[in-house]
């Protein structure tokens, strides 16, 4: 596994640099504005990372043991880790030196010691009384390979078993050899003439611990008399044995069989077996043998006052039933139980209410460890229903494809996301307490909320609590519940945006304060949640369908000049704009039979019960144009104190006003500049001639707009044929098709690229690479001199952020806005104009607006934050949460309340936040502070040269804020 390291580069990024070139402190100076330095707080201290915890399942698990008394549970790993369990919020993980796989552990019972034994031939001895486990003593095996170990109840006599066949002794309390080693060809004498193979079995007779049991792989057994030195009885099978266990009394014992067969040993009966049993083979008439089944790998045999003995057992299945998941069977008298597991059973063990080996056991569950899960079966009920497992393993039930983390909630947050969770609970479940109930909770030291959200492949939203050492399951969402289900490939026509997990969450944006949820999905999919307490009924669920789409200009302009052969919003075949929906669209294609107005994925049309907690308010679908799917959605945010949800991708934005259930913008990234593109990349057509209105984006220059645009997608509208030269149109003819082509053979490709690579990096989309068309790979060179027509013309928007600030030079007061960060590296501000609150917010538009100013850095941005003269975060506007589900004339007094943004800095005055602000932006390569209102950029920070940054956030730290990047070669860099 990759290390993670810590850069503390505490070069004053807030602060104005001594190396800042001698034009741009010129330029401060004509400003007349007054920047000034912030106080620096951090110090390299601050920057000292230690390891906390470890969530999620143990990596390629191993090993199994259980503490009996201490109710502890030890799980060992493949690459040498070691986890411990006990009570639900008791957890703890060890790494050995190296990464040797654990082969077995065996607890040193109620002694708070734990021995375990690696793939390297050595043994160690673990002290788990101190606060932080750590290995005692050490004992290296050079000669021979362990294979098999037992450490008998109150027992110093540890006994190792080799790939030889031998068997040494190990003194527990000094943690050497004794000396007394019990040699294969002594064992067995005369019983073989072979080598009886690897010890895979050794245990001591409960009555009697003087007698030793050893199994050999070729099947035989030996029962050892210590004293003697010497062995009482052979037992031989002609098959392989996996594993022996006894019953309490020490008469019998059992064996489990590579043919699927156990074999009941009376031990003074050593010619043949007493009973031999296959429990999934299949019985044959005229007394034949049953047929061969798969290996027994492990078998328990355990017995209870009160009824018959339980036999359980992994494997054993017969060989005709291919496909099937892996199973534990469970005997018990002359009832069979098969329970079959999710993943592959690495090991598996009873728990008992005695420690005693020589009483009557009373099995009351069985701990199974899978590959990837770890399940307990309550064996006192009927039915063998499991426990509800408390600890966080299921993190990956369904791959992560999204992760989000927020600190400093809400009080109120987290008991509210567990009030609605619990009632989420499933049923079927035992109702018993977790039976792992060892240790102690220490003391929390953390004092401010934690909410880490997981979205998944499967459409899935999870809410963590992660305020104290473990994290803790406080609410489950699922998002694939709006949309119909296709039974069949057949059926689903419109989803092959993708070719799996149609649902997947790619970006999540949320608003703790007002609890405002919006998501986006795989199949270019954007979902906006409301929290509420109370269980409504929605019949019909809210949808705005949008047409967003980035073609080649093949519709040149009215007055005949030629349209430049750059790739623009182009138009579709439908010139009709889609106007909001409350229902999915019926139309399947254009009228050259191409795809045409339809998404990706259907929604119910039937009424949707809603439970409390998270409940759809809007659905927003981008839709096929012309046979062209609609692209992923690469950048998300939600602002609750106006009422915005605004989304992009590599064709253009779209802003819409969720309580009005309108589109307010709806254009590519091109048309964003206006006329002041520094690629001259120029839109489909001239525009005509505009009547004013403050409905839409206005253009740059002109400051007019139509109020058409303000539902209007780029690809609508149309142009007319001019009448040029036959040769000069023959070869733009024959370029846009070569293009057009090359497009529409990538589209479906680049999807399905995008999304497994987010599934592998569990980023968001606004973090992955984007595609060259022209070598058909990911290409991270981005810097403002690219020319290449394919990179100009994809300009994708990779970073969104509401705001209250500054949007222009000459601005006095911060104003409502939204900053747009492009792939390019390109920062552009639109200007909100906001109604009052209340009723005439839910009927006067929302004027969206150019503002002209745009910024620029080197690579993709990918995360813009503000802070005001002290240095502090100055956070987005928000509303505060309130009860939505309640009638009108309940409460007047949240009526009047309805619409009252929050929206200030908690450490400045609103003077202080009009006299100067910073924006920090950062981007892949490099990162920017620009004061505001000047524009001046006092701080340059190249953050990496070989590298490139993946994650990028302002955070606060110490009473002060830094910037945090974690780049694709494994560091982590801060910058204060």
């Amino acid at each position: 596994m990759r290390k993670f390291n810590i850069r503390k580069v505490l070069d004053g990024l807030t602060a104005v640099s001594s190396s800042s070139s001698a034009s741009s402190s010129s330029q401060q100076q004509q400003s007349g504005n007054r920047e000034s330095d912030i106080p620096e707080t951090l110090q390299s201290e601050h920057f000292q990372l230690c390891k906390t915890v470890r969530h999620g399942f143990p990596y390629q698990p191993s090993a199994l043991a259980f503490d009996p008394v201490q109710k502890i549970l030890a799980i060992g790993t493949q690459t040498g880790a070691l986890r411990l369990f006990g009570r639900p919020g008791v957890e703890c993980y060890c790494q050995h030196d190296g990464e040797a796989a654990v082969i077995q552990l065996q607890f040193l019972i109620n002694e708070g010691a734990l021995v375990s034994a690696l793939a390297d031939d050595t043994l160690h001895l673990w002290n788990l009384r101190q606060k932080r486990p750590a290995i005692l003593h050490s004992l290296k095996f050079n000669r021979e390979r362990i294979t098999f170990c037992h450490l008998p109840f109150q027992s110093k006599w540890l006994y190792v078993g080799t790939e030889r066949g031998n068997i040494h002794i190990v003194n527990v309390e000094s943690f050497t050899l004794s000396g007394y080693v019990i040699m294969w060809n002594k064992a067995i004498e005369l019983s073989s003439k072979s080598h009886p193979g690897p010890v895979v079995h050794i245990s001591d007779n409960p009555m009697d611990e003087g007698k030793l049991l050893i199994g050999y792989e070729s099947g035989t057994v030996v029962l050892w008399d210590l004293k003697s030195k010497k062995a009482d009885y052979r037992y031989t099978h002609d098959e392989a044995i996996h594993s022996v266990a006894w019953h309490h009394e020490g008469k019998q014992f059992i064996c489990s069989h590579s043919d699927g067969t156990l074999t009941i040993w009376n031990i003074k009966s050593p010619a043949k077996p007493l009973q031999t049993i296959t429990p999934h083979g299949k019985q044959l008439k005229d007394g034949k043998k049953p047929e061969p089944c798969k290996p027994i790998l492990k078998v328990e045999y355990k017995t209870a006052r009160s009824g018959e003995p339980f036999i359980i057992l992994s494997g054993g299945l017969s060989y005709d039933t291919v496909g099937r998941r892996p199973c534990l069977t469970v005997m018990h008298g002359k009832s069979t139980a098969v329970l079959e597991m999710d993943y592959s059973i690495v090991d598996f063990l009873t728990l008992c209410e005695t420690p005693y080996p020589s009483d009557f056991q009373e099995p009351y569950a069985v701990v199974v460890l899978l590959e990837k899960d770890l399940v307990l079966i309550d064996l006192a009920q009927n039915g063998y229903p499991i426990f509800e497992n408390p600890y966080p393993l299921n993190i990956h039930e369904s791959p992560v494809t999204c992760c989000e983390y927020f600190a400093d909630c809400p009080a109120d947050l987290i008991p509210a996301l567990y009030s609605v969770g619990a009632r989420q609970k499933r049923q079927g479940y035992s109702k018993k307490e977790w039976p792992i109930s060892g240790g102690n909770w220490g003391l929390v030291t953390q004092s401010y909320p934690e909410i880490i959200i997981t979205g998944h492949a499967d459409g899935s939203i999870k809410f963590w609590d992660a305020s104290a050492i473990t994290l803790q399951v406080l609410y489950k969402l699922k998002t694939a519940k709006v949309f119909e289900k296709s039974r069949n490939k057949d059926d689903r026509p419109n989803t092959d945006i993708v070719d799996e997990d149609p649902y997947a969450i790619q970006i999540i944006s949320w608003c703790p304060e007002s609890r405002m949820l919006c998501i986006a999905g795989v199949s270019a999919h954007v979902i906006i949640y409301r929290f509420s307490k109370q269980e409504v009924t929605t019949e019909v669920i809210p949808m705005l369908e949008v047409r967003l789409l980035y073609e080649i200009n093949d519709v040149e302009s009215p007055d005949g000049e030629h349209a430049p052969p750059l790739p623009t919003p182009g138009t579709g075949s439908n010139p009709q704009s889609i106007a909001p929906q409350s229902h999915p669209s019926t139309s399947s294609s254009s009228s050259d039979g191409l795809r045409d107005n339809v998404p990706c994925l259907k929604i119910k049309s039937s009424p949707l019960k809603q439970s409390a907690g998270y409940q759809i308010e809007q659905v927003i679908q981008l839709v096929w144009v012309s046979g062209e799917p609609p692209q992923q959605i690469t950048s998300l945010a939600v602002n609750s104190a106006y009422g915005l949800v605004v989304f992009g991708n590599c064709n253009g934005i779209a802003m819409v006003d969720y309580l009005q259930k309108t589109v307010l913008l709806n254009l590519g990234t091109i048309e964003l500049y206006g006329s002041n593109d520094p690629y001259r990349r120029e839109p489909r057509s001239p525009r005509k001639s505009r009547q004013p209105s403050g409905a839409g984006l206005c253009d740059i220059n002109e400051g007019t707009t139509v109020p058409e645009d303000r539902c209007k997608s780029p690809t609508s509208g149309s142009g007319s044929p001019n009448n040029s030269d036959d040769d000069d149109d023959q070869k733009m003819n024959n370029f846009i098709e070569k293009v057009k082509t090359k497009s529409r053979k990538f589209s479906k490709m680049v999807a399905n690229d995008i999304a497994k690579m987010s599934r592998k990096l569990s980023l968001p989309t606004e973090l992955k690479p984007d595609l060259d068309v022209k070598d058909n790979s990911f290409s991270r060179s981005r810097s403002s001199s690219v020319t290449s027509i394919d990179k100009e013309s994809r300009e994708a928007i990779s970073a969104l952020h509401f705001c209250e600030t500054f949007t222009r030079k000459a601005d006095t007061s911060p104003s409502p806005c939204l900053w747009v960060g492009t792939t390019l590296g390109t920062v552009l501000v639109i200007v909100l104009n906001l109604p009052p609150g209340g009723e005439q917010r839910l009927i006067q538009p929302v004027i969206v607006s150019p503002s002209g100013t745009i910024l620029r850095l080197k690579g993709a941005i990918l995360r813009m934050a503000f802070l005001d003269t002290t240095g502090s975060l100055v956070p987005p506007a928000y509303e505060p949460w309130r009860e939505h589900n309640v009638s009108e004339d309940k409460d007047e007094k949240d009526k009047l309340k309805k619409r009252r943004p929050v929206s200030v800095s908690p450490s400045s005055s609103s003077q202080e936040i009009s006299e100067n602000q910073y924006a920090v932006i950062c981007s892949e390569k490099q990162a920017k502070v620009i004061s505001l209102p000047s524009q001046n950029c006092i701080h340059k920070q190249n953050i990496t040269e070989t590298s490139f940054v993946l994650r990028g956030d302002i955070v606060a730290l110490s009473n002060s804020s830094c910037l945090a990047c974690f780049c694709a070669n494994g560091h982590i860099m801060t910058f204060r």
